[in-house]
């Protein structure tokens, strides 16, 4: 007696497989150490890409990163990366950061000023038209012209710093936009919200452990469980080479003739207002 191939319930399974929207989830595309098939861009810190499902930050999904206050460190984390995107000619999406970019600091970084784009959407006023129940709060301009940058699918990588308290209905939209965005999409947002649901695959909490050092819980991590927080040395906030280029255009700045200094790249910035953007 011949014993066929395969069993006639192998054949539904893949006859059924192959009619998923390709966005539906498989369980079977993780490996069994449980890291993902799917893209995944590396971090630049071997110890973190070891503890990330797919070896690195997610792509097509957010991020979150919570942190008790903006400036402990958070951008030296994703320097390696958005470095490596720079040297690539990509664009780097700023998404109401919570201080002026410094050109210095961006050299500094490894990132070229002039492939950053900073958007700076008026809170004050929510886009039309908007749910009545929204109307006052200071998230929905914001996120709806985050919602439609990540639909563009144009920027190398996404940072966007958000207020306290977004409703999971508004994470949610972020996310299904985020599926159109090749590179990472990174939310910065407050530490006291890491209770509240969110539809993020990937939410990291970060805390100072000390000078240039962070520490690093896993929150929500899909497909891994962190066994214990992650502390990484940083490099140092003032360089030695972020240094000297600041003295270098001081120094020009000084034995040039006024009128003729050349000012150093720096990053687009783009203002918002309602009126701008509405329907």
């Amino acid at each position: 007696m011949n014993t066929p191939s395969s069993p006639p319930a192998a054949h539904a399974s893949r006859a059924f497989e192959g009619d998923l929207h390709p966005l539906v989830w498989r369980a079977r595309s993780r490996l069994s150490n449980g890291r993902s098939v799917g893209d995944a861009w590396p971090t630049g810190w071997p110890a973190l890409d070891a503890g990330l499902p797919g070896g690195g930050w997610p792509s097509r999904a957010l991020t979150e990163l919570l942190l008790p206050t903006p400036g402990l460190g958070e951008l030296r984390l994703l320097a390696p990366l958005l470095a490596r995107l720079s040297r690539q000619g990509r664009a780097l999406l700023w998404v109401h950061p919570p201080a002026l970019l410094s050109a210095a600091g961006l050299w500094q970084m490894g990132c070229a000023p002039e492939r950053c784009v900073v958007v700076r959407p008026d809170l004050a006023e929510p886009p039309r038209p908007v749910r009545k129940a929204a109307a006052r709060a200071p998230w929905a301009n914001l996120c709806w012209v985050l919602e439609q940058a990540l639909r563009s699918g144009q920027a190398g990588a996404v940072l966007a710093w958000l207020p306290a308290h977004v409703p999971p209905e508004a994470l949610r939209r972020l996310q299904l936009a985020a599926q159109a965005q090749a590179g990472p999409v990174f939310l910065l947002r407050p530490d006291s919200d890491a209770t509240q649901a969110s539809p993020a695959p990937l939410r990291l909490r970060l805390q100072p452990a000390g000078p240039d050092v962070l520490l690093i819980t896993g929150v929500k991590c899909q497909g891994m469980v962190w066994s214990r927080p992650l502390r990484l040395a940083l490099m140092p906030a003032l360089s030695a080479r972020g240094q000297a280029v600041a003295q270098a255009w001081a120094e020009d700045a000084l034995t040039t003739p006024p009128g003729r200094v050349k000012p150093p790249h720096t990053a687009t910035e783009v203002g918002l207002p309602p009126q701008a953007h509405t329907a």
